[in-house]
């Protein structure tokens, strides 16, 4: 019995570590180095081998990140299951980033700065707290950590996802017929979906259209949920005043890509939030001892929402 791990070589060193520590009984191998492919019971992954048939005895498909979409499930046997990273770093770092992107907006950081650098030293009527409404799009783990660590400032929070929802403090939207509602009450608007074929391509123009005049937007959840050209085009006709970007479909995008040099974009390098090497690494070993003595794992991916 092994388990093996492809991945960045770095982080798997310190996998390597973990486990050699906790579970020395267990033979830990870092692409593409496999050992007897035959013993492999665990594959902790971004993204498998193309030929999943060579580990006959494999038990359990582990993502190292957050969500799954990397993954083509489609590859993946439908016995095996998947489970994705759910871990105390992630959700505390993304946590952290829509903090900061919320505050940024709110107290129109992107305009001081473009002002500043220009020359300029124009001021802008400040906003309470209180008056600027932040909505999240999808609930899972990480978002809600995002609106507890919101919630002291002051801001109307809501969220919307695919399923009903409670959240103390956090009016909840629910389905494709409350969307318009929520997005109404946006004046930040914060994608944390997962990405699936019903959520790619779903901040585009005509959502853009039901945000109020003058809206900003954050994604941090996957490129692949945003239409660029629409969005470009929403901050050029000033429908939209900003937008904080951290992932785009192509990374990292061409240096002539507009999300590079748009005045009204702050763009990162998909640095939101990162697993802490070595917890994550616990939080695995904590799944295979779960289901090495059968009891549910935590983080298991329904197959037929994709997260």
């Amino acid at each position: 019995m092994a388990i093996l791990y492809k991945s960045e070589a770095r982080r798997g060193a310190e996998w390597a570590r973990v486990f050699a520590e906790k579970r020395p009984d267990l033979p830990f191998y870092i692409w593409p180095e496999t050992g007897d492919p035959a013993a492999v019971r665990y594959m902790a992954v971004w993204v498998p081998p193309d030929d999943l048939s060579e580990f006959p005895n494999l038990e359990v498909m582990f993502s190292i990140g957050a969500g799954v979409d990397q993954l083509d499930l489609s590859r993946v046997p439908a016995h095996l299951p998947v489970v994705r990273m759910i871990e105390p770093a992630l959700a505390a770092g993304m946590a952290e980033y829509v903090v900061w992107s919320v505050l940024s907006l709110h107290r129109q950081m992107p305009f001081y700065l473009q002002e500043t650098r220009g020359g300029g030293w124009r001021q802008q009527p400040l906003r309470e707290a209180e008056a600027c409404r932040v909505g999240i799009m999808g609930l899972g783990v990480l978002a809600q950590a995002a609106l507890e660590r919101l919630a002291p400032f002051g801001y109307p929070l809501s969220g919307w996802s695919r399923s009903r929802r409670a959240i103390p403090g956090v009016t909840c939207y629910a389905g494709a017929e409350e969307l318009p509602a929520f997005l109404a009450a946006c004046d930040i608007l914060v994608c944390l979906l997962p990405l699936t074929d019903d959520t790619r391509g779903m901040l585009n123009a005509d959502l853009f259209a039901r945000l109020p005049q003058g809206a900003a937007v954050v994604n941090a959840a996957r490129g692949g949920h945003l239409v660029q050209a629409d969005l470009i085009a929403a901050l050029d006709a000033g429908h939209l005043s900003a937008a904080v970007l951290d992932v785009t479909e192509t990374e990292p995008p061409e240096p002539s890509d507009p999300v590079r040099t748009h005045k009204r974009i702050w763009l990162t390098p998909h640095i939101a939030s990162m697993t802490g090497w070595r917890s994550a690494a616990e939080v695995v070993l904590a799944n295979i001892a779960r289901h090495e003595a059968g009891q549910p794992m935590d983080g298991v991916v329904d197959r037929s929402r994709g997260y």
